[in-house]
């Protein structure tokens, strides 16, 4: 979900989340999730919503938007977008690190045998 704040109606959240926000809490089906603070009349507030959910709520100051991602309940969320550097070794048996390749168009093959 995409937002240009951190509140939003009641309808757009359940709309976008599948989880429709009540008094008893943010609830999607059978399963409801108490969730105080979240709900004000029919004005979601998506930073409680997100903690309670464990949704993983990002900012991009650039360009003022918002963006809320899946519930995991959880917590099994990305924490962060950065990936890790490891070392990697070349077709000649070199080692070299995988940030040595910003900024240039890559195809990155993976395999395992298990």
């Amino acid at each position: 979900m995409i937002l240009t704040s951190l509140t939003t109606s009641r309808a757009d959240f359940a709309r976008e989340t599948g989880w429709d926000p009540k008094p008893e809490g943010l609830c999607r089906g059978e399963v409801c999730v108490p969730a105080p603070g979240a709900l004000d009349g029919d004005v979601v507030d998506v930073k409680v919503a997100a903690a309670r959910l464990g949704m993983p709520l990002v900012h991009d100051e650039t360009h003022g938007v918002w963006s809320l991602g899946p519930a995991t309940l959880g917590g099994r969320a990305l924490t962060t977008a950065v990936a890790a550097d490891p070392d990697l070794i070349d077709f000649s048996g070199n080692n070299f690190k995988l940030s040595s390749l910003r900024g240039k168009k890559i195809v990155f093959v993976a395999w395992s045998s298990y």
